[in-house]
């Protein structure tokens, strides 16, 4: 399967992660998202959506978001709980990421950390809306995470994963984590899983 991905993306880690823990081969096409790569004809014949990550399957389909690639990807494995109560918690604090967590803490960090002079074109409004609400997703993961080790059933999941991306890169946006214990501990939990990586590898 291929995968196009930008490398410093948190959406496309979460594939790279869960791929990489599955033990599953992904060839890499980088796809240079600031130079409007992702908006040229070619890609979104692939994606019309023109976004990364978007996966190529080995009989030419393609799927694009990334909470559904790797539901995909990890479709059998332990990384979703066979009770479908969990399955459904799982599903429940992934969609929590896209809607709640996501849209503040990851946009935040594209234009402080990623876009070259993207804070300079940020306004104090958008900046204001992304430190409420991405400190409040912060906090309702907190309290979460003062009763359970992991996000649901007590055991590493996709959810982890999804909100593993972006949260342990949230300094990057400016979202201060020494207030969060709860939150640091469960990112070492993550960081101790086997056949782990970094963002930057992978």
């Amino acid at each position: 399967m291929r995968l196009y991905n930008m490398h410093n993306s948190g959406n496309c880690y979460k594939v790279r992660l869960t791929a990489h823990q599955l033990g599953v081969p992904l060839d890499i096409t980088h796809v240079d998202v600031l130079a409007g790569e992702t908006r040229q004809a070619e890609f979104i014949a692939r994606n019309p959506n023109g976004r990364v990550p978007l996966l190529e399957l080995d009989d030419g389909r393609f799927l694009a978001e990334s909470n559904a690639i790797i539901f995909h990807l990890a479709e059998g494995s332990p990384l979703i709980p066979q009770d479908a109560y969990e399955r459904a918690q799982m599903l429940q604090w992934m969609f929590f990421e896209q809607y709640s967590h996501e849209p503040y803490i990851a946009v935040a960090r594209f234009w402080f950390s990623i876009k070259p002079g993207g804070r300079a074109e940020t306004t104090e409004a958008q900046r204001e809306l992304w430190r409420t609400r991405g400190t409040q997703a912060l906090e309702v993961m907190e309290r979460h995470l003062t009763e359970t080790p992991y996000f649901v059933g007590g055991r590493y999941s996709l959810a982890d994963i999804a909100l593993y991306a972006y949260t342990h890169a949230a300094h990057e946006g400016d979202f201060d984590l020494p207030p969060y214990p709860a939150i640091r501990a469960w990112l070492a939990r993550v960081e101790s899983e086997p056949r782990h990586i970094p963002m930057e590898a992978g």
